[in-house]
């Protein structure tokens, strides 16, 4: 097992080195950075040229420019955002918190929905549950996170009149605020609560048709002894392991739906920087998004190294 980790913890350092390549290597692909602070229409001399370059440190080597941008991530230096004069981690910080609370909840949501349909997707195969499970699941892979939140907001907001859709609901009573996360929550934790429903069936499935499960029925286990602890234990290996990634997804993937509900989070922040070219707040967002994603996905390997006795004695 220390073996797995050790190559785990190597493969997640490397992967994160090509990564921050890659952002950097991006964020200078198609010009100059310098030339994202400028206004069109507008005269910048020489001289203000070499300054604004040498206070954003865009006056060296591509490979110096890398290295110190690289320096400064690893000790936690973002860079200071370029429309708001202010660090970019102060500004991600700020916006954190809204950030988590809306992917924990949704991450919530779609594993405790879709881990127990899977389940009895699985064990009622073939019966209408099962595929209304199935077209659950096939609806919620098919249809975009976009379509989904518009027509959401058509139907409880516009229509009914049930449900905001328009911020978090800051100071505002328990129960009016928790409105404002009904919505966004449901079109975040739509598609992976059907990822989570189309892997435990399979899982299920599978573990169900294998010879330990027929021996322990043959040997007169009772039907619940065999499904509750022989088949769901082993079934429940892949959710669990991609439930780290789920989450990180669901940090990454709240772009979209931030912006769909002005939700003050990571995600409609790094949206604006984009639509401002504010070239340090995208390199900083995205850098964080792909630590993250590493992070967790290491994490799902921990996990699996946990959950699986076969590598733990490997």
């Amino acid at each position: 097992m220390k073996n797995f980790l050790a190559r785990r913890l190597l493969f997640a350092i490397l992967s994160l080195i090509i990564a921050s390549m890659a952002v950097f290597g991006l964020a200078h692909a198609k010009e100059d950075p310098i030339n994202l602070f400028i206004q069109p229409g507008y005269f910048v001399s020489p001289e203000t040229l070499e300054a604004l370059k040498a206070k954003w440190g865009l006056d060296k080597p591509l490979v110096m420019q890398y290295l110190t941008w690289a320096g400064n991530m690893l000790r936690g230096d973002l860079g200071d955002s370029v429309q708001q004069q202010r660090p970019v981690v102060t500004i991600v910080g700020e916006k954190w918190a809204a950030t988590a609370q809306l992917a924990g909840i949704a991450w919530i949501f779609g594993t405790i929905t879709g881990v127990p349909l899977g389940i009895l997707s699985a064990l009622k195969r073939g019966s209408l549950l099962d595929y209304s499970a199935r077209g659950l699941a096939l609806a919620g892979q098919s249809l975009p996170a976009f379509w989904i939140g518009l027509v959401g907001i058509w139907i409880f907001a516009v229509y009914l009149g049930w449900l905001p859709v328009f911020g978090k609901g800051h100071n505002l009573p328990f129960f009016e605020q928790a409105k404002h996360y009904v919505l966004p929550t449901l079109v975040l934790g739509w598609g992976p609560m059907a990822g989570y429903m189309r892997i435990t069936r399979s899982a299920m499935l599978e573990v169900l048709d294998s010879e330990y499960i027929k021996l322990a029925r043959a040997k007169g286990v009772s039907n619940r002894m065999v499904v509750w602890k022989h088949a769901l234990r082993n079934a429940l290996i892949q959710p669990l392991t991609i439930a780290a990634l789920l989450l990180a997804g669901f940090m990454d993937g709240a772009v979209l739906v931030e912006v769909i509900f002005a939700w003050p989070g990571v995600g409609r922040v790094a949206v604006e920087a984009v639509n401002q070219n504010d070239f340090m707040m995208i390199t900083g967002t995205v850098f964080l998004f792909t630590f993250l994603y590493l992070f967790m996905s290491l994490v799902a390997d921990l996990m699996y190294a946990i959950v699986d006795p076969r590598i733990r004695y490997s």
